[in-house]
This record gives C-alpha cells, structure tokens and sequence, in this order.
C-alpha cells in the first residue's frame, strides 16, 4: 500500500506564526513534533514499506520536508507550484504507476488532528483493502456538531464490511452547508464530514482523471514520459504550472462513474482549520478558568483565552475573554476566537501593503 501525503498548503489561517516559508504543516500546533511528522507517525504501523510514503510539497519547502523526513525512508514528490489537488494526486500517481499500477494508493493532508491513531489506521487499512479491487472510497468522520466549516458525506446504502469496518455508498457529496443545514445533517445521522482522504489504484485513478479532465490528464502523461529521465525536472517545470488547479473532489469524485465507497470512522478529527480549533483541541497548558498558554503569559481576571508566545516575552492579560494572541518576534496577533478564521486575510493585505517581509 502507498501513501501520499499532500503537504503544499499555505496555512494561511495561522498567521503570524505560519508564513510562505514555514506553513502550518511544518509547525508543531497540535503536538511536540511537527503536523507533518504527526502525519507520518499515525501511519506507520500500517506502513509495510518505508518507501512507499510519498510527500508532495511546494518545491520552496523541499529542503525543510527532506530534513522532516531525514531517516524515515520517505520519498519527497516536489510541484514547481500549486495546482490544486487533482493535478497533485496525478502527478503522484503517475510516478506509482511506474512502481506498480494495481497497489492501493490513500491520499491524506498533512495538517489535521487525529485524537485516536488506532481507530484511524484499521479504518485505513479497510479503505486500502477497498480500494485493491479498483473501488474508489473516501473516509468520513462522524459529526460531533452542526459544523458549518466542513463539507459533508451523505450516506447511501450499506455494504458488506471490509476488514471489519462497516462501508457506505456515496449519495453525494454536500459543499459547506449553513448552521441550520448542518443541524438537519447531524440530526438525521445520514451524513459523516468530508476529511479529504481518498482511496484508489493508480491505474483506477489515472482512468477517472483521462475520462473527466483529459486535458489534465494529457500533461501529466507528458510528464510522465520524462520521469527517471534527464529532462524531468524541465518537463515539470515547464508543464506543470500549465495544467488546470482544481480539487479532486470537483475533478473526478463528482463527476465519476465509478460507485464511490465511502468508510465512516470515529477517531476524532478535526481539520485545525483556525486558532478556534486549536483552541478546541486544548495543546497547551490550560488553567483552571481556560485560558491556554504555550509561552509565557501572566492572566489577570482573563477566561478562555489562546496565548502562544515564541519570544520568550511574558504576554500579560487582563479582563479579557475569547481571545487568541499570538506573539511571534515580528508580528502580533490578537482576535477572538470566533472570529479567528479571517486571520487569512491578513497575508494578502500583507502584501498589497508591500510588508511581502511578513507574508
């Protein structure tokens, strides 16, 4: 079994700690190790070969991955630029396919929470075992709440179990819904949060992405017709940035033929899409009135706040409640917590303010 680990996001939603050239990923927000090296770890007990975890990466981030990765026998995949998921799931595969095309491949983000490793790997393990009959799956996470931040996983029939999880067919998938919508949701029990993992072979996937998108397709195979060749990297670079950015959810999930699977799993997920998640997720030392701190911080009358300090400075409070202050040695950050998803606008005003040095 493969395992693509797809780490080029731009984190942009933990400014100021994350910037372009040090991402959410590469930061230890959830743990003492970086998201990138949780990642690896989760999957190591169902990782048979230590080659056959595939990282792809911004190549700005390349060196920083292959320190990460140093020792663990991990191979780094570089894209030139972003281009969405669906170009970046190709490109892996089609360096799989040269390995073996009937293998199952199970793609994951690098940058979410896993409260229960155990459960998560023998829901992997049953995905991949699905996925070795040229199925396609997906792996949903039992709601906990009406999230209004998640794209959702409706619930078709039941299948026999694989491996000893229960598995679903796909009735489609649900862009974010509204508070009320995801209220219905979580009250019928019919629909589980889309965790972005997916499932396949490299011939099953390649076939989807010729049939849906065959311009897409016909760059990658470019490229693949230069891999273990002088003129790779100049064939990447040259290519890759031309071919389209669009999600594989959009690209080949919903467009697909293929009855999709999908595997319900109740192993605590969270995608730490803001400091409001972090927050939830208590890292963190936390005192007796909720206020977490990593760093040093001295609250006075203050409840239920986020502090995180990298300077060694002392960040006192007082009479404050909800707030997430976040003190790198160049920027600092104070929102409340319910708001802390707009802190992605901060880099693009960043930059239209020519302050790239913050960005």
């Amino acid at each position: 079994m493969f395992f693509v680990i797809m780490a080029g996001g731009t984190g942009t939603r933990f400014w100021p700690e994350s910037r372009e050239k040090l991402p959410k990923q590469f930061l230890n927000i959830t743990g003492s190790r970086t998201m990138l090296e949780e990642t690896l770890a989760r999957i190591g007990p169902i990782l048979d070969d230590r080659s056959h975890a595939i990282v792809a990466v911004n190549c700005a981030h390349e060196q920083l991955t292959r320190e990460l990765t140093s020792g663990t026998g991990c191979r780094v995949l570089t894209e030139p630029v972003g281009r969405n998921t669906a170009a970046c799931i190709g490109l892996a595969a089609m360096h799989i396919r040269l390995i073996d095309a009937d293998q199952p491949i199970l793609v994951l983000p690098s940058d979410h929470f896993i409260a229960r490793p155990g459960e998560f790997a023998a829901v992997l393990r049953a995905a991949g075992e699905a996925a070795r009959d040229q199925a396609i799956v997906t792996i949903g996470a039992t709601p906990t709440r009406p999230e209004s931040g998640y794209g959702y996983i409706e619930l078709g029939e039941s299948v026999d179990a694989v491996a000893g999880s229960p598995a679903f067919k796909v009735r489609r998938f649900v862009e974010k819904p509204d508070v009320e919508t995801a209220s219905r949701f979580l009250a019928s029990g019919n629909y589980l949060w889309n965790c972005g993992m997916f499932g396949f072979t490299a011939r099953t996937i390649l076939s989807e992405i010729k049939s849906c998108k065959p311009e897409l397709f016909a760059g990658l195979e470019r490229i693949s017709a230069a891999i273990g060749t002088p003129r790779y990297q100049a064939v990447l670079d040259e290519t890759y940035p031309t071919l389209e950015s669009v999600s594989i959810d959009y690209a080949v999930m919903e467009k697909t033929r293929i009855p999709l699977l999908v595997f319900p799993g109740d192993f605590g997920w969270s995608d730490v899409g803001s400091w409001q998640a972090v927050y939830e997720l208590g890292y963190g030392s936390q005192d007796e009135v909720g206020n977490q701190v990593t760093g040093q911080a001295l609250p006075l009358d203050a409840k239920n706040n986020l502090i995180r300090s990298t300077t060694g400075r002392l960040v006192a409070l007082l009479g404050v409640e909800g707030l997430a202050i976040v003190d790198t040695p160049d920027a600092l950050l104070v929102t409340r917590l319910d708001r802390s998803q707009d802190v992605k606008k901060f880099p693009g005003l960043l930059k239209s303010g020519n302050r790239d040095d913050l960005v």
